[in-house]
């Protein structure tokens, strides 16, 4: 069975068991915020183990399911949790459930990840849209033979494809005006992805600094890379979990990493509530 034939039997698989939902607008909940899944209503929950070929979470705040249903009136499809490359999985193996949701006719999602903030004015619990990445990791996702059959969406499925605008415009838009809403502000950052699991070097920190970023993490990258090969538009938010390697004076912890992204989980979830019924009206408008 070819991969291409593999992401179609997993959403085969899943698209029986969701019934009448059709979600368009998928989220994607990073270490220690899955809690936020808690806000979906109506819900149709499903282990990653219940859908084929689907790879299995390892790590500590990370669930390892789908949960489907309403989110503020809205049909959304929200994953409890990833898998990285540091656990042994293939790049193909960690996009591959985003494969699975734009097979499944996702229009739009939001990344959510862990972050080591860069940024010296960075707090920890802050949340900070993603303006940019810089892919660290060594590898691409799309690297192989180019499967045009994963372009769903006019002008996707493309070789070489731009990524100007790897995190939307619009989407960004609405978030900083929904952050604003509930009170508080989303600046903009760089996310800057390494492969792990080690958390990086005061040298690192510094490199990463002058090459422009102000976050760092272990995700998210090759997610929106897939997504974008797609057609899907991507939002990112990154907590700041911690500060990066020499911005703090405590060695780094996963523990520190979860600990954070629970306090934060209900921020977080306030946000994507209001902020789902505007990414659905985006949607709407721009068909």
């Amino acid at each position: 069975m070819t991969y291409y034939d593999q992401v179609a039997d997993a959403a085969a698989s899943l698209d029986c068991r969701l019934g009448s939902l059709a979600p368009a607008i998928g989220v994607v909940l990073g270490s220690g915020l899955g809690a936020v899944a808690d806000a979906v209503s109506a819900t149709v929950v499903i282990p990653y183990a219940d859908i084929p070929h689907f790879p299995q979470s390892t790590v500590e705040g990370h669930s390892g399911r789908i949960v489907c249903g309403m989110l503020a009136g809205v049909p959304v499809i929200v994953m409890q949790g990833r898998v990285h490359y540091y656990e042994g999985y293939t790049p193909l193996q960690v996009t591959f459930p985003i494969r699975v949701l734009g097979a499944l006719g996702l229009r739009a999602v939001v990344l959510t990840n862990a972050a080591g903030g860069i940024a010296e004015n960075y707090r920890v619990g802050q949340l900070v849209l993603l303006g940019d990445h810089i892919n660290m990791m060594g590898w691409n996702p799309l690297l192989g033979p180019n499967e045009p059959r994963f372009g769903f969406r006019p002008g996707s499925g493309l070789r070489f494809f731009d990524m100007t605008e790897a995190y939307s415009k619009p989407l960004r838009a609405l978030a900083r005006q929904t952050a604003e809403e509930e009170g508080f502000t989303l600046e903009e950052g760089v996310y800057l992805a390494t492969a792990g699991p080690s958390f990086e070097t005061p040298a690192e920190v510094r490199a990463f600094r002058a090459l422009g970023a102000t976050l760092v993490g272990m995700s998210t990258v090759p997610e929106t890379l897939v997504a974008r090969h797609m057609g899907i538009e991507v939002l990112g938010i990154s907590c700041v979990t911690n500060l990066a390697a020499g911005l703090s004076p405590t060695p780094l912890s996963h523990q520190e990493v979860t600990e954070t992204g629970r306090q934060v989980e209900s921020r977080l979830a306030a946000l994507l509530q209001r902020l789902a019924p505007k990414i659905a009206a985006h949607l709407e408008a721009n068909p």
